[in-house]
C-alpha cells in the first residue's frame, strides 16, 4: 500500500525566477555549490543591486517577497526528451520542498546532473530537501552590511 503525496501548497510557476537578467544577478552575487546530484547558485535579493519592476513581475501589486527558484538544464544534458523528464522530475520535487525556503527573500538556480534522470524519486526528493536545508541554514540570517 502507498501513501498519498500530499498536495504542495504552492505551483512551482509561482515561484519560477523568470527573467534572464534575474539569473545573471543571481550568477554574479553567488558561489556555485555542489551536492551530489545538482549543483546551485543561490543569492539573497536584498543583498543585490535594485531593480525596476515590470507591472507583470508584481504579485498582487507588491514585490515576490518569498524564495524565487530558477532550472535550468543545458543540451549537453541530452536530447530533449531526457532535459524534459529531468525538468519534470526536478519541478515536481522543488514543489514539494518549496516550504523549506517559506519566506526567505531569495533566488535560487539550480543545476541538475544527468543523473538525475535515473535516480529514484526517493533520492532525488530527499537531495532537494537536502540542499533547501544547506540553503535555509546559509541565507537564514540577515545580510552583512
Amino acid at each position: 500500500m502507498t501513501l498519498p503525496i500530499p498536495k504542495p501548497k504552492t505551483s512551482f510557476a509561482e515561484l519560477r525566477l523568470r527573467k534572464h537578467a534575474d539569473y545573471q544577478r543571481a550568477y554574479a552575487a553567488s558561489r556555485k555549490q555542489h551536492s551530489r546530484e545538482i549543483a546551485w547558485f543561490c543569492a539573497r535579493r536584498d543583498a543585490m543591486p535594485e531593480r525596476r519592476l515590470h507591472p507583470s513581475e508584481l504579485l498582487f501589486g507588491q514585490p515576490h517577497t518569498g524564495p524565487r527558484i530558477g532550472l535550468t538544464v543545458g543540451k549537453v544534458m541530452g536530447k530533449a526528451h531526457d532535459r524534459n523528464r529531468i525538468k519534470r522530475r526536478m519541478r515536481a520535487a522543488v514543489t514539494m520542498h518549496a516550504a523549506l525556503l517559506a519566506n526567505l527573500p531569495l533566488d535560487v538556480i539550480l543545476h541538475p546532473r544527468r543523473t538525475v534522470l535515473l535516480l529514484e524519486w526517493d533520492k532525488l526528493q530527499r537531495e532537494v530537501a537536502n540542499v533547501f536545508r544547506t540553503v535555509r541554514k546559509q541565507y537564514a540570517a540577515p545580510p552583512e552590511r
